[in-house]
């Protein structure tokens, strides 16, 4: 399957993905921090485990939605938690900066429908 015909796996309507940590309008000192993800009505499985109603987090930093029909990029807007972390440690310069979560099934896709987090801005000094 290629990127540009991928399949997307189907979400239930009630699952819900979100950041426990940083919140909205968190200033953190330093620059590393860890980001703590939470998701509900779903589970979390690595990257290539195919399980119905399961994905993996995906952090976009400052940036907007990729397409849904297509695999997440992996670059540094675009991180990649394919061995399940619902925790990691990030780093990010000086200034303002929006985090948000989407999950994907097991080929980095989007779900059907897509369960993503709000976008929040936080501020790094």
């Amino acid at each position: 399957m290629t990127a540009a015909h991928a399949q997307r796996s189907p979400a239930p309507e009630n699952a819900a993905v979100y950041i426990i940590w940083p919140q909205n309008g968190t200033v953190v000192s330093g620059g590393k921090f860890w980001l703590r993800m939470g998701l509900r009505n779903m589970g979390v499985a690595p990257k290539g485990v195919e399980r119905k109603n399961t994905g993996h987090h995906h952090v976009l930093i400052d940036t907007e939605l990729p397409p849904m029909d297509k695999e997440i990029p992996s670059d540094r807007n675009h991180l990649h938690f394919g061995a399940g972390e619902t925790e990691a440690r990030i780093e990010l310069p000086p200034g303002k900066h929006t985090l948000q979560l989407l999950l994907a099934d097991h080929n980095h896709v989007p779900h059907d429908p897509p369960v993503m987090s709000k976008k929040i801005t936080i501020t790094v000094k």
